[in-house]
């Protein structure tokens, strides 16, 4: 009778009181109503009616804006979500009693009702009373009771109530009410009222064919009135639908009762007799294990939960205090428990009770059984506990009523295994431990454990092994909690190990660890193991889910998403979602953010270790990473199409079978292309050595962007020069060939533009031999660009001749375009300024031809310089502005900071100095494209423009670091820079 959503602390009272004429009443118990007095309030619409009940099964707490968004709308609200809610509070402020809908920190709260004002509220105390008085033995005053209590229901609960808070309340509610049925029913057997019962019973089992407690009612109550084999025919019936529709047997409890009716037992002819108080003299029980001495960290913790466990013992009138400590197996749930009771113990001076619930193995504890125990702990003799877990479960809340007792329940499978076992009553508290976090745990304090800071970490490992080995090795010890992944178990179990091997050093300890494929195995001392941990873990899995866990592991990255989850699994987005979900609920998954999902290093190490050991056939391992290379490429493709439209490159890419994601805005494709790098790239990296090597380099050379905004550029050029080694090793020219572009434009973009020479001549080499057309006019274009930067600009412009032409070839609109302003860039430095600016203003009309491509921005760019150099100035900064805006608008970063440097250019060459170095500074914060050397410009720029504005000291600071740079990187415009520098030395 305990299972009720828990309601505002406003209403809590002894018994049920009759509301007064005149006060505000509430229902949910049905459809969602108001009086004041007996009066009918409107509750507004069904949205509006939905914010009323989510506040008031709030407990009285505040819920956020955000929550009730949530609650209102679920993951798709409208793009006017909180407007619409502030305007349903709005509304039901005027309707309601001035103070009740309270607004506070941005949120909303129901305060100030009268005892009774909420139905469901009312309904609690009934059943409470019920509970207390079947204790007792007043049978029929709990009868009666739980009658009142049940007659306060109108239909479905929250009826016509839309959203997913709603829904959930509702199905939780019903549960409920069929819990008080059974019980009241159970009563009514007792007493003896079994032929009456029949027809009830048989309704009910109709209406519920696989709720076996009204199965079991129902054969005891057709045996009591004289109809054994209508009995024995339920059973049958039972047994066979339970086989058919789930695939299990019927619960002991039932089979246990179709052997009794088969023998007569004489003891199921009669009620039972009534439950009586315990009579034994109340025994203080001290159950807790001892707390570790070695106990670290979690000082944050400790603070919240004690205060939590202190408070509700001594705050009078408040309900019991439960707080529930979810987090992975291994990560200190037990530990932090055992020591936060021990310090909260003095708060409970009537015992403290503690039981492992075995949740995380194969035969989780019966609560029939830990109640049997609690009992027997609290002083009640044997022959006083009753058999039914209804009736342990009354009998204990009756012995702790008055009491003050702590109840420590550790490693729970689940809510519905500790819903039995929680007190029920002031002055009590329960602290519980599971894998699976308690969200269906009414009213519970829910605490996620995250693994220890690095801090934490490496304090523990010290305190078991030794401040003077860990002081002499200190970069090795961090090396061996970060390989442990700051999991407790793990850091425990690597420290005793060291500690009991004085001949190892730590970084012998280290080096151990450093080996992925041997890691789990070495994470084990005597009976403690990380993996056997997270063993537990994993044969609780369905099959589905354990597949999915699998899979999962396969794929490298910070994290994954819920559309490449979808790819890896080959399953639809929402079935994939509600696996994820469950998988985080067992802990073994975490929600990095709405959508994202990852593993803890060491999970993810085991879920591979299980997708090797279990995954048949071993070929659908291949087919995952297959399966999410394709998600990845041709979502990539279509970003490069938005982003590029009339470039022909993705008509070029390797095919692929499963699909990628579709956009409406370009926004939205590049905020999946930024979001999605870290997971991308690993993906390249895991296809070296693979057949999935050519879908690889296609998909790095798709995602280009990634280097050209700054963003991510040590992963992507790492990632570039892994693909040019597999690509050589595996003999592949045409793939080498693009890696090596790929390479090419990372070292242009940093300003390497020797070692950029380099890789784009062995690229033209690779495309020509592999006659790969497409590469052999990406990399003319590269190597046209390096030339400028060599000032070699006869050999740019016939580069840029050359990729213009293929471009042409191929029908690439784009190609031309872009390669245009670069060719325009050539005549500029060939000092044909009237034709610079003819080239790219040509440049310019095919691009505006074409549309709106990101890559306009580079026309109005080299249309910019031109007419610098023309001395056209309001025109130039005119086109800088429009790129700027188009390079802000994409993301692009470096190529912001290249603009800004070259509208300093513009303000310094039209005598506004002031301006030059503003937007200097700009692209010295912002960073360009070109690496150290271009940041030796901007400083030289700089200095020339502070020099003007009388800052001379500051000016020679710019222009000694960028002297510097250009030493560093063997620039000829070191010379130009020496010779600004002169006069201060002369």
């Amino acid at each position: 009778m305990d299972g009720g959503p828990r309601v505002p602390e406003q209403r809590r009272a002894g018994s049920a009181p009759v509301a007064e004429p005149g006060p505000l009443r509430f229902g949910v118990l049905g459809p969602v109503r108001a009086w004041r007095g007996e009066e009918t309030l409107s509750t507004g619409s069904p949205q509006q009616r939905a914010l009323l009940a989510a506040l008031l099964l709030r407990e009285g707490r505040t819920a956020t804006a955000a929550e009730l968004i949530d609650a209102l709308w679920g993951s798709e609200p409208p793009s006017q979500a909180l407007a619409a809610v502030r305007t349903y509070a709005s509304r039901l402020r005027k309707v309601l009693s001035p103070g009740v809908l309270a607004s506070e920190s941005g949120g909303y709260a129901v305060r100030g009702l009268r005892e009774g004002a909420l139905d469901l509220a009312v309904a609690q105390d009934l059943a409470a009373e019920a509970e207390k008085a079947r204790g007792t033995g007043e049978l029929g005053r709990a009868r009666s009771l739980l009658n009142q209590a049940l007659d306060l229901w109108d239909g479905e609960p929250l009826a016509g109530v839309p959203g997913p808070y709603a829904e959930a309340q509702r199905a939780r509610l019903e549960e409920w009410r069929l819990g008080l049925l059974e019980t009241r029913l159970d009563l009514d057997l007792e007493q003896g009222c079994h032929a009456e019962a029949v027809s009830e019973l048989t309704a009910l089992t109709a209406a519920h064919p696989l709720r076996e407690r009204l199965r079991e009612l129902l054969m005891l109550a057709l045996y009591r009135s004289g109809r054994q084999a209508e009995a024995l025919a339920v059973y049958a019936d039972t047994r066979r639908l339970l086989s058919e529709e789930l695939g299990v047997d019927p619960r002991p409890g039932l089979s246990e009762l179709q052997q009794r009716i088969l023998q007569a037992d004489p003891a199921l002819a009669e009620p039972s007799a009534p439950v009586t108080e315990p009579t034994a003299t109340p025994v203080r029980p001290a159950q807790l294990p001892a707390s570790v001495p070695d106990f670290t960290g979690r000082s944050s913790f400790v603070s919240e939960l004690t205060d939590v466990l202190s408070s509700a013992s001594e705050a009078e009138g408040r309900v019991m205090a439960v707080s529930a400590l979810a987090g992975i197996g291994g990560v200190g749930k037990t530990t932090l428990a055992v020591h936060v009771a021990h310090r909260a113990r003095t708060a409970f001076p009537d015992g403290q009770l503690y039981v492992d619930l075995q949740g995380a193995g194969p035969r989780p504890a019966e609560p029939e059984t830990v109640l049997g125990s609690f009992l027997r702990a609290l002083g009640t003799a044997d022959a006083s506990i009753p058999d039914s877990l209804e009736e342990r479960a009354a009998l204990y809340r009756s012995v702790l009523d008055g009491r003050r007792v702590l109840v420590l329940l550790d490693n729970a499978k689940d809510a519905a295994q500790v819903r039995p076992l929680l007190p029920g009553t002031e002055g009590c508290a329960a602290l519980v431990t599971s894998r699976v976090r308690m969200l269906d745990l009414a009213g519970a304090h829910l605490v996620d454990l995250d693994v220890m800071s690095p801090d934490e970490a490496l304090a523990l490992f010290t305190k078991i092994v030794g401040e003077e080995r860990v002081a002499a090795e200190r970069e090795a010890a961090l090396d061996v909690v970060a390989a442990c992944g700051f999991l407790p178990l793990a850091i425990r179990i690597a420290a005793s190990r060291l500690a009991a091997r004085r001949t190892w050093t730590v970084s012998v300890l280290a080096a151990k660890l450093a080996d992925e494929r041997r890691r789990l195995d070495e994470l084990q001392a005597g009976d403690l193991a990380v993996k056997a941990t997270f063993e537990l873990g994993y044969g609780q899995l369905e099959p589905a889910q354990a597949r999915a866990f699998r899979l999962l592991g396969l794929a490298d990255g910070p994290d994954i998403s819920l559309a490449a989850a979808a790819a890896v699994l080959d399953l639809p987005v929402e079935e994939t979602e509600d696996l994820l979900e469950s998988l985080v609920d067992t802990s073994l998954l975490e929600s990095a953010a709405p959508g994202r999902y990852r593993f803890h290093d060491l999970v993810r190490l085991y879920a591979r270790a299980c997708a090797e050991r279990d995954e048949w056939p071993p070929s659908e391992r291949e087919a995952a990473m297959s399966r999410v290379l394709d998600f990845y490429l041709a979502t990539a493709a279509r970003v490069y199409a938005m982003e590029r439209p009339g470039d022909r490159l993705v008509d070029d890419l390797e095919g692929t079978r499963y699909p990628g994601l579709r956009f409406t805005e370009g926004a939205a494709a590049l905020d999946w292309l930024y979001t999605e790098a870290g997971p991308l790239l690993a993906c390249v990296r895991q296809a070296v050595g693979t057949r999935r090597l050519r879908r690889a380099v296609d998909l790095l050379w798709a995602a280009k962007d990634l280097t050209e905004s700054g963003a991510n550029s040590h992963q992507y050029e790492m990632m570039a020069r892994a693909m040019c080694e597999a690509t050589r090793d595996a003999g592949d020219a045409r793939a080498e060939g693009r890696a090596r572009t790929t390479l090419t434009n990372v070292l242009l973009v940093s300003g390497r533009i020797q070692q950029a020479s380099e890789a784009a001549e062995l690229a033209m080499q690779l495309a020509e031999s592999a006659g790969d057309a497409t590469a052999v006019s990406w990399v003319a274009n590269d190597r046209g660009l390096i030339s400028l930067h060599q000032g070699r600009f006869h050999d740019g412009r016939a580069f840029f001749e050359q990729a213009i032409e293929g471009y042409r070839d191929a029908g690439n609109r784009l190609g031309q375009a872009v390669t245009l302003a670069n060719l325009s860039r050539a005549y500029l430095g060939m000092g044909k300024v009237t034709k610079a600016v003819e080239i790219a203003q040509h440049g310019l009309a095919v691009h505006a031809e074409i549309g709106r491509p990101m890559r306009r921005a580079n026309a109005h760019f080299a249309l910019g310089l031109a007419l610098t150099k023309a001395g056209r100035h309001t025109e130039a900064l005119s086109q800088l502005s429009d790129a700027q805006d188009i390079f802000t608008e994409h993301r692009q970063r470096l190529w912001v900071g290249n603009t800004h440097f070259r509208i300093a250019e513009v303000h310094l060459a039209a005598q506004s100095p002031a301006q030059a170095a503003q937007h200097a500074e700009q692209a010295l914060a912002l960073g360009c494209v070109g690496g150290d050397r271009m940041r030796g410009n901007v400083l030289t720029l700089l200095g020339r423009a502070l020099s003007v504005l009388g800052q001379a000291d500051r000016a020679k600071a710019c222009w000694r670091e960028a002297l510097n740079l250009y030493e560093q990187n063997g620039a000829e415009e070191a010379q130009v820079v020496r010779g600004l520098l002169a006069p201060a030395t002369a």
